[in-house]
């Protein structure tokens, strides 16, 4: 009978492990998917085109160059490669300041013909209006129509996905938010935990001890959403006072949140590592000679470092993949970072806070989907650094 429970549990086991395997792989391969996808989208807003004068000689625009034609930050074709004329942006709202309604047509049909005037009209013109509307006239030149190129995106340095005509998604500023605030969090949690782990168990008495744990081990179930409200009412106004910013809300915020956060897990997994340690390796280390320092630094932390390494490695994923309070104390601000001082986003938080406004298979949902793709690959990075030291320092002793 026993047996028989044994290989059941045994099948169970293994069925539930792969089941579990494929649910995972699928679910990576799902957001490869649609993070590709999104390499397929042209530049210019779908169903809409940039159409020019026939003489106007160019041929294609980045998004960049077509973002800043539209914000009237490029002024002169001759800035672009063109000609020396300035530039003249016409959009189709502004044909209700040109023309009656009788001269549109009731339901604008004769809009087409209207925009074709208005660019002929205008050889320094550039019209973003849709495509139907001038499908079939004549004496107008268009914007070769390109997809997004993978280069703009991951080398690019601005993120503003909902900029018309034409969405850019340069995710540096957010791979660099992220980096940067994991960074500070895990180097001001490491040292922080690690003493405090020590401290617990070989230092403290066992009614210190026995009274801590638990309130560390209580700070693992507190909502990430109180941590923001914590770092927004006391860490916030504190570093803007400190440093004189022109707002508190910034990656070192919320860099000491994370730290905040990530310290009982570190704490916890450490300190269980430490007390794994025999007794009789104490003792022995004590009885040559050796100091309690001495055998905490030589004997306990090298036998436990193994545990000690997935603490941190648990502490670098919550970390890394935080999303609420980070959203709330960093400013949200999409740039290229400079200093830790300054407001920043993180990929996690992007991606909360723009999942839901972005239209189901649009190139803004795809891009948030590539996100997940890099922070995937980001968190695989640091955990597979994190085993490699470890297994090497296994290997040395």
């Amino acid at each position: 009978m026993k047996k028989w429970i044994d290989r059941i549990a045994a099948r169970i086991f293994t069925v539930s492990g792969f089941t579990t395997s494929i649910v995972i792989l699928l679910i990576i391969g799902f957001l490869f998917k649609e993070a590709v996808g999104l390499f397929s989208n042209p530049i210019v807003d779908k169903g809409y085109v940039l159409a020019l004068h026939p003489s106007n000689p160019i041929k294609e625009l980045s998004a960049y160059q077509i973002k800043e034609l539209f914000d009237e930050e490029i002024t002169n074709w001759k800035e672009v490669g063109g000609s020396d004329q300035p530039v003249k942006v016409f959009r189709l709202e502004d044909l209700d300041n040109l023309y009656t309604e009788k001269e549109l047509g009731t339901e604008y049909e004769h809009a087409g013909q209207k925009i074709a005037e208005q660019i002929q009209a205008n050889p320094g013109m550039i019209a973003f209006v849709p495509e139907i509307l001038i499908e079939n006239e004549k004496g107008i030149h268009r914007i070769a129509d390109r997809t997004i190129p993978m280069k703009d995106v991951l080398l690019g340095t601005e993120w503003f996905p909902t900029a018309t005509p034409s969405p850019i998604f340069g995710i540096l500023p957010l791979i660099g938010g992220t980096l940067w605030v994991s960074f500070f969090a895990i180097l001001i949690a490491l040292p922080f935990g690690m003493a405090i782990s020590i401290y617990l168990a070989e230092v403290a008495s066992p009614n210190v001890r026995k009274y801590m744990k638990p309130i560390i081990e209580l700070l693992n179930g507190i909502p990430s959403v109180v941590y923001g409200f914590f770092g927004l009412a006391v860490i916030v106004p504190f570093l803007q006072q400190t440093f004189h910013l022109p707002v508190g809300e910034s990656g070192l915020a919320g860099s000491l949140v994370l730290a905040i956060m990530a310290l009982p897990t570190i704490i916890t997994v450490a300190e269980d590592a430490l007390r794994s340690c025999p007794r009789s390796m104490r003792e022995a280390s004590l009885a040559l000679g050796a100091t309690q320092w001495q055998t905490i630094y030589k004997v306990v932390i090298p036998f436990s470092i193994s545990g000690i390494t997935s603490g941190v490695v648990l502490g670098i994923g919550r970390a890394v993949g935080e999303t609420m309070a980070v959203l709330m104390v960093t400013g949200n601000a999409a740039v290229l970072p400079t200093s830790i001082l300054e407001p920043l986003r993180t990929i996690p938080a992007t991606i909360a806070a723009e999942l839901g406004e972005a239209p189901a298979g649009g190139a803004h949902y795809q891009s948030l989907f590539l996100l997940g793709v890099i922070l995937f690959f980001i968190t695989l990075f640091i955990n597979s650094c994190v085993e490699f030291v470890s297994a090497r320092n296994k290997f040395k002793k």
